[in-house]
């Protein structure tokens, strides 16, 4: 008899872009912006969107196995970004592609946005998750289907 094996190669991740709402105003009353994996962005409340800054869905890079398909797993639940003094919550991820993908020829890219909640009279500054109280980096993870 005979026996045999196959080792696929992992399936990998890699983050190229990072996620960045732009430049927003905030007011007395609370809001949202949603970014959308288009770099299209939304807002709700008293958040006023402002000229400057690049929004970006957070873009990445999948290899592994050509015409695999795999299984995405976003961030079950919120972010925390910090000026260092003041904080902000980032949930509601979405992705593209949502729920599975495929290695076409070994590769796939992976869009995530999400939204960002914005409080009453937000104070200004450079809000980031590694900042002094934000929560470090939010994990995608990606397995073969």
């Amino acid at each position: 008899a005979s026996a045999a094996a196959t080792i696929l190669t992992p399936i990998a991740i890699s983050n190229t872009i990072e996620l960045d709402f732009g430049n927003l105003a905030a007011s007395g009353t609370i809001g949202t912006c949603v970014l959308a994996t288009d770099n299209s962005r939304s807002t709700t409340g008293g958040v006023t969107e402002m000229a400057g800054g690049t929004p970006t869905a957070a873009s990445f890079t999948v290899t592994g196995v050509a015409a695999a398909t795999y299984t995405i797993t976003l961030p079950a639940g919120a972010t925390t970004v910090s000026d260092g003094a003041n904080t902000m919550t980032i949930d509601t991820w979405t992705s593209n592609p949502a729920g599975t993908g495929t290695l076409t020829g070994g590769t796939s890219t992976l869009l995530v946005g999400a939204t960002l909640n914005v409080g009453v009279n937000q104070p200004g500054g450079v809000y980031n998750t590694s900042n002094v109280g934000g929560s470090g980096e939010f994990t995608v993870t990606v397995n073969y289907q």
